[in-house]
């Protein structure tokens, strides 16, 4: 792919980037960390997004710095990358003001945009010469010497500038779909903390205003009052607890032998935990066989079932989720089965969902890994207001659901676009 103006140009000529560039690297020593200082930037605090994490730094002596700055001294629109644990990640620096160690510094010499040579080290052109070097094998450790010696393809300084502006626009519309993301999801965190009751008034600030006209809005609020109620419920009076056992069936589920094909790769759905993070689900990676249903201790659950991760690593004890589909789960999976003459699933999908960290604490277990188990699950008492009302927040909630999720789908597609443009803008290897 190339811009118009420059199909004539020719092919651009390939340089290396030691010459074209001054490179450097950080200090190899150790200096000694303080509680307040100068920052002292290393390979983990380049980030993914191009930017630099200020937040989780170590701190060191003015002198320190001095010292280091004396022969790797960082100055805006240098770019940064690094060297050891996390390769990669190059950043163009916006702000100076502290040091370097195990990150290599490029400044330029007037040949390459910075934007330009930014975009390209991001590139597969750059990735597959540190792969070629290193025999593909998983790089821990990049030698400054080679990042020297990279090939570096340089067209006109005008097509330099074409494409540095083209990336980084879309960049730009990357980062404020990314702020629109971040919003939605504060004002949906906004509305649970307000449409629930709690014990106490909330202080989150939600884009909620007195002079919505969806809520009445109260000064204070009960264990059973939530702070926002649609008009229309204005007076049904307080929401009624209830424990979950008393309301509906709760089962766990099983999982047939792995070891036996004859159990797999049937035409019944059956998700395992790692999967509750669809959130929503109406389709999984693995299908069991009617006699792989017969001989295991799962058993199918009807559509709108509330899951619950019962354990696990990481995040998935006390993650929910509501399937679409009638399927079979693990053993590590409850359900909350459907009963709509006393609750509409989704409303307490959103209310289980706004209760993880809850969960989390009531989890049992030894060595920080814990579990929930059905017991648990059956006694949560959980304030329900009517039915119809329960239909009215699910609604509120599922709407603000689909806006999220088509707005992640938008910045993927961004993603993949941008993807498209640095594979066709820039060379796909060297030629030599």
């Amino acid at each position: 792919m190339r811009f118009p103006e420059f199909v004539n140009e020719g092919e651009w000529e390939e340089k290396i980037l030691g010459i074209i560039c001054d490179v450097r690297d950080g200090t190899h020593d150790s200096p000694k960390y303080v509680s307040d200082g100068y920052p002292l930037i290393t390979s983990k605090n380049l980030l993914e997004n191009g930017e630099m994490d200020f937040d989780n730094v170590s701190y060191i002596t003015k002198k320190d710095y001095e010292k280091i700055n004396q022969r790797s001294k960082v100055d805006i629109n240098d770019i940064l990358f690094g060297m050891i644990g996390t390769i990669g990640n190059p950043v163009l620096v916006k702000r100076d003001g502290f040091a370097i160690k195990n990150v290599a510094l490029i400044k330029g010499k007037g040949e390459l945009n910075h934007e330009f040579l930014l975009f390209l080290m991001k590139s597969d052109y750059i990735t597959k010469q540190f792969q070629k070097a290193n025999a593909g094998g998983i790089l821990k450790f990049v030698a400054l010497g080679l990042i020297r010696k990279l090939t570096i393809p340089t067209p006109s300084p005008n097509e330099q500038q074409k494409i540095a502006s083209c990336l980084s626009s879309l960049d730009e519309l990357i980062v404020a779909h990314n702020d629109k993301l971040v919003a939605l999801k504060d004002h949906k965190k906004g509305l649970m903390q307000n449409l629930f009751p709690t014990n106490s008034i909330t202080n989150y600030e939600s884009s909620i205003t007195s002079e919505d006209e969806q809520f009445v809005i109260r000064n204070s609020q009960t264990r059973n009052l939530p702070k926002y109620r649609f008009k229309e419920f204005e007076n049904d009076g307080e929401w009624e607890v209830k424990s979950i056992g008393s309301i509906a069936k709760v089962s766990a589920g099983g999982t047939p032998t792995s070891t036996e094909p004859k159990y797999w790769g049937g035409n019944i759905p059956w998700m395992n935990s790692g999967e509750l993070n669809l959130k929503k689900v109406n389709s999984v990676a693995n299908y069991i066989t009617q006699l792989g249903l017969k001989e295991s201790s799962t058993k199918k659950i009807p559509p709108l079932c509330v899951l619950i991760g019962l354990a696990g690593q990481g995040k998935t004890r006390g993650t929910a989720a509501i399937n679409y589909i009638e399927l079979c789960t693990n053993q590590s999976i409850a359900a909350i089965h459907p009963n709509k003459a006393n609750f509409e699933s989704e409303f307490l999908y959103h209310k289980i969902d706004s209760m993880y960290k809850t969960l989390r604490r009531l989890s049992t277990g030894q060595g920080g890994r814990g579990g929930l188990n059905l017991s648990i699950i059956r006694e949560i008492e959980i304030t329900f207001p009517s039915v119809k009302e329960q239909q009215k927040i699910a609604s509120c909630l599922s709407a603000l659901d689909e806006l999220i999720t088509a707005q992640a789908e938008k910045i993927e597609q961004l993603q993949l676009h941008k993807k498209g443009l640095m594979q066709g803008l820039f060379p796909k290897s060297i030629t030599n």
